[in-house]
């Protein structure tokens, strides 16, 4: 899976490419810093308009308002080079993937579902790369620009539960991002949704194999289909009453987090210590550091599909080992 970065043929691609990916979200984490303080700004324009008549002029409130459509243009730029060079890498990727098992495929051939590894997997592996691998490092550059900003704005602010501790509302941020993915892993590890993943797909693709060998061979029956379709019957249903459980879970979890911001900063609030435009400012900053610390908990369905896609082609990689030390000896 990852001769990609060991083959000097695909070296340009590799290491050149990753490059490039990684500067474009670096910046455009950097464009969104810059837009966080510009909602403090703004905020603080619309409470001085709202308080005072006339105390803000138009022209003021569209120049205002022009500073984020220029922010907002450069985003979308960055962003759509970004998802457009990151489809053409992962390509490659799995290109690098597809030769080397189309190298071994006289082998692979004997290996049950080897098709199914080599068209299907390949291309799952990718397009979950491409989500997981971009958005893991997004979540790592705004932890590091946003962390300092929710310090800073949060000094000297009384936070719910740690007074006017100078690290308050990052501590609260932490616990409650961490407990939350931690409570999800164990969550997920209590339903087996990896292995049921995993399961699901060695029934589909028992299921298809029988299908395609019935178009040839009429000696296989309806009720050897049926069989086989029973079992995937079974283990989707199985996984469709385990994903219930979890999203009970998950879903109660990310309703409240939408208010454990304002949960925290209640006492700063409620004594009108800060502007509308700070609390924009400190709100926005505190969703994106939690955002970042809640990566797994946020990825984790893709995380099970990914899992278990890497299962199978370890397995299959694995066989195809097994067969070479076989011919050798």
């Amino acid at each position: 899976m990852f001769k990609f970065f060991l083959d000097k043929n695909w070296a340009l691609w590799a290491y050149l490419g990753s490059i490039i990916i990684l500067t474009s979200i670096w910046l455009q984490v950097q464009i969104d810093v810059k837009i966080n303080y510009w909602f403090g700004e703004f905020y603080d324009l619309i409470q001085k308009a709202l308080g005072t008549p006339d105390a803000v002029t138009i022209e003021e409130y569209f120049s205002s308002l022009l500073i984020f459509a220029q922010f907002a243009a450069m985003w979308i730029v960055l962003s759509l080079f970004s998802a457009f060079f990151t489809s053409h890498f992962l390509f490659r990727w799995r290109a690098s993937m597809v030769n080397y098992y189309h190298s071994v495929f006289d082998k692979a051939r004997q290996i049950e579902g080897a098709s199914q590894r080599v068209q299907e997997d390949t291309i799952k592996f990718s397009r979950i790369m491409e989500t997981l691998g971009t958005s893991f490092f997004e979540a790592i550059l705004v932890l590091f620009e946003f962390f300092p900003i929710l310090m800073t704005i949060s000094i000297g602010l009384p936070i719910l539960w740690f007074g006017d501790w100078q690290y308050g509302l990052v501590t609260g941020a932490f616990m409650w991002s961490v407990g939350g993915t931690f409570f999800m892993i164990l969550l997920a590890w209590i339903l087996r949704l990896v292995g049921i993943e995993y399961d699901l797909q060695k029934k589909e693709a028992a299921y298809r194999k029988i299908l395609v060998i019935a178009e040839d061979d009429g000696s296989v029956r309806p009720k050897t289909l049926n069989e086989l379709f029973e079992g995937v019957r079974v283990i989707h249903f199985k996984s469709y009453l385990n994903y219930f459980y979890f999203n009970i879970g998950r879903l109660a979890y990310l309703q409240a987090n939408v208010l454990s911001a304002y949960i925290l900063i209640a006492p700063a609030i409620v004594a009108g210590v800060m502007t509308l435009g700070v609390m924009q400012q400190l709100v926005r900053a505190f969703g994106r550091v939690e955002a970042s610390m809640q990566y797994l908990f946020n990825s984790w369905p893709t995380l099970i599909e990914l899992a278990s896609v890497y299962k199978r082609l370890r397995e299959f990689e694995k066989n195809l080992e097994e067969l070479d030390e076989e011919a050798r000896v």
